[in-house]
């Protein structure tokens, strides 16, 4: 019994050794679903979101009293046509949604799959109790009626309009010139407010169902946009940025001719200017992530984001006008802001208190201080509250665990809307918890990072390093996995490459958001300098001095601005970066600020320094291997980008590896891509980095 017993005991502790050795694998670090766009019904008390379960996209309702999740849409295909824009009817029974993204500068839509029938971006309707989906016809926006008897939506620039009963096609609604979008309906939805962008300037009009009329709202030589109703559908306050000829795109903008909120009489026209930015600091718009830019709160108080202090606040002033008071004092930025039902109160998504984490905040239109609404060591963001305002629905992740969407109803416990939905293969407990670190740039600039450590990591080994840039600039890595997707399949990414033995960092490189205007306006970055390549050395130097890091086996990755980052990192010190994955990444700001501005018209003086503080420039000091990863129908970052990099280092002898996604866009829309692009990078790091060494 005793020799039964004792090999009983070996055999369990050969086995727990060997799924001790066990590695996770990138599929299974991938496997979670990814929750996006919690939206409230009107009535009803339901919730809808969209749910990305590797790389198909379906759209997921939760009803009182029990909030269980259940799926509405039935697609079972990874095509890259996702849906977004979604739309409730005001009875909460049907969903409104377009699918599939808009066409390239051709007329082309995204077709990752290379389907012979190609790909179209349409609007489409289901119910909210299931059933299929019924295609209303292609569009690129929707806005549900609230009268409950159809939808307008856009169409290259145009306004239709869709009856809800389907029983004709969406017809002409306006035909203007320029391209129309920002769709407004007033309360009573008798009238339809929009933008009419005519370029160098743009309107906002009103538009009369009854009367068939459009009333343009105090039209100028500016750049109006963001209309917002007031309750009583009288009155619309919208945003006036002043004309500008040059935009400094991917350079720093900190100063410009100050914005300006009006509120317009929507029969008349006639406007007034009810605030305006101070010149200087805040001068220059920046936005949050919000459903508008201005609400118009309870009290006839209109709220909107400011800068004015150098950090990205909410403030609020009365429609009469007068001083503005702060509603989120304190050294944080708010990012989402979604209005309670009665306007009386905001949820606000930002890093009050824990600067690289999200969490939920409730604050009053009228000011006071605003109350936690969750804390803690996991991040929370995309807030919903029913229309009874008994249930609060967000999104929460952690350090190991996915993003999943949760309730909270009353007073209760948050719990899963969507229970069971990751996979029993997700390795949460094999994930690790990356530290917060703060490291010095190479000129003296206190950087922001998250340091992830094997979990087999023995004292005294020392370990090849990655450092991770993200794209944007405009991005933050956080704490634990993202709140976007493309920056939550990054952060699996730097989950798996600690597991594969790699000490990762990733970093919060200056001219990215999150730690206030002067950080993210940081003098001569990007296209005026690059001076956050100080932060990519300093990172570098801090992993060499780690007692733990291989100094000769010290690599980069990166996508978008975190690819020219990389690339820039590999020509300008390759004696300090051995190796770099660059995904679709920019190599000469000339080209690439064209590809948004396609007639930017630099001084020559611009023109040298853009060159200059591009990785072209300095192809004759690149001696370590690369990869080039791009899609070919990328619409933000050329693939001329990687076409001419590749040309330039073969004539030089440069290790240069290629990956093309034949028609792929920038974000991947298929989850297969991510994991081809990710197997590629973590192979070829391996070869360069780890084995042999």
């Amino acid at each position: 019994m005793r020799s039964l017993r004792t090999s009983l005991f070996l055999a369990l502790l050969l086995l727990s050794s060997s799924l001790a050795a066990q590695k996770p694998t990138l599929e299974s670090i991938l496997s979670a679903p990814f929750p996006s766009e919690i939206l409230a019904s009107p009535s009803g008390g339901r919730l809808t979101w969209i749910q990305n379960e590797r790389g198909v996209f379906n759209l997921w309702v939760a009803s009182p009293p029990d909030y269980r999740g259940r799926q509405v849409t039935r697609y079972e295909k990874e095509d890259g046509q996702y849906p977004s824009n979604v739309e409730w009817t005001p009875d909460g029974k049907t969903l409104f949604y377009v699918r599939g993204e808009g066409g390239n500068r051709q007329g082309e839509s995204p077709n990752p799959t290379s389907n012979p029938a190609g790909a179209e971006q349409a609007v489409w309707r289901v119910s909210a109790d299931g059933g299929e989906p019924v295609k209303i016809g292609p569009g690129s926006s929707v806005a549900a009626s609230p009268r409950g008897d159809g939808v307008a939506l856009t169409r290259k620039g145009q306004i239709l309009w869709a009856p809800l009963d389907g029983k004709t096609e969406p017809a002409p609604l306006i035909q203007t010139r320029g391209g129309s979008g920002s769709l407004r309906w007033s309360p009573d939805g008798s009238k339809l407010a929009f933008v009419s962008n005519r370029g160098d300037h743009s309107f906002v009009g009103v538009y009369d169902m009854a009367g068939k009329t459009v009333r343009w709202l105090a039209p100028g030589v500016d750049s109006d946009g963001e209309p917002a109703w007031s309750p009583d559908g009288k009155r619309v306050a919208f945003l006036r940025t002043p004309a500008r000829k040059v935009f400094p795109l991917f350079r720093p903008n900190r100063e410009t001719q100050p914005w300006s909120i009006l509120v317009a009489d929507a029969a008349t026209g006639q406007a007034t200017t009810v605030w305006r930015a101070r010149e200087g600091m805040g001068s220059a718009f920046h936005e949050m992530e919000a459903a508008n830019q201005i609400i118009w709160g309870a009290g006839d108080r209109l709220v909107f984001p400011w800068e004015g202090n150098g950090w990205l606040h909410l403030y609020s002033v009365p429609v009469s006008g007068g001083e503005a008071t702060l509603l989120t004092p304190g050294e944080l930025e708010v990012e989402v802001v979604v209005p309670t039902r009665d306007r009386r109160e905001l949820l606000v998504v930002s890093n009050q208190g824990d600067i690289d984490r999200r969490h939920l905040w409730r604050v009053a239109v009228s000011g006071g201080p605003p109350v936690a609404v969750t804390r803690g060591d996991e991040n929370e963001w995309m807030p919903a509250i029913t229309d009874d305002g008994k249930a609060l629905a967000y999104i929460r992740s952690g350090a190991r665990r996915q993003a999943q969407a949760m309730v909270r109803v009353g007073s209760g416990e948050a719990r899963e809307l969507a229970p069971g939905s990751v996979p029993a293969s997700f390795p949460e407990s094999e994930l690790v918890v990356p530290e917060p670190v703060i490291y010095s740039a190479a000129d003296g600039l206190r950087i922001h990072g998250q340091l992830f450590k094997p979990r087999d990591l023995k004292p005294g080994e020392k370990r090849p390093a990655v450092i991770f840039l993200h794209g944007g600039s405009f991005r933050q890595m956080i704490l634990g996995w993202h709140y976007r997707q493309y920056y939550n399949y990054a952060y699996g990414m730097n989950q798996y490459l600690a597991s594969r033995g790699y000490v990762v960092l990733a970093i919060n490189y200056r001219a990215g958001i999150g730690y206030g205007l002067k950080f993210r306006e940081a003098e001569n970055t990007g296209a005026a300098g690059a001076s956050e390549f100080n932060d990519v050395l300093g990172a570098g130097l801090y992993l060499r001095s780690r007692p733990d890091v291989d100094p000769g086996r010290i690599g980069l990755w990166g996508g978008s601005y975190g690819g020219y980052l990389t690339a820039l990192g590999l020509a300008r010190a390759s004696d300090l970066f051995a190796a770099g994955v660059d995904f679709h990444g920019v190599h000469n700001w000339n080209v690439g600020i064209r590809n948004f501005i396609p007639d930017y018209a630099p001084t020559p003086e611009e023109e040298r320094l853009a060159f200059q503080s591009s990785p072209m420039a300095a192809l004759d000091t690149w001696r370590s291997p690369v990869l080039l990863i791009h899609g070919d129908d990328d619409r933000n970052v050329s693939f001329t980008e990687t076409v001419d990099l590749a040309e330039e280092l073969r004539k030089r002898k440069v290790d240069v590896e290629i990956l093309v996604l034949p028609d792929e866009v920038h974000s991947f829309l298929l989850h297969s891509s991510w994991l081809a692009a990710y197997h590629a990078a973590a192979d070829f790091l391996d070869r360069k980095l780890r084995d042999g060494h």
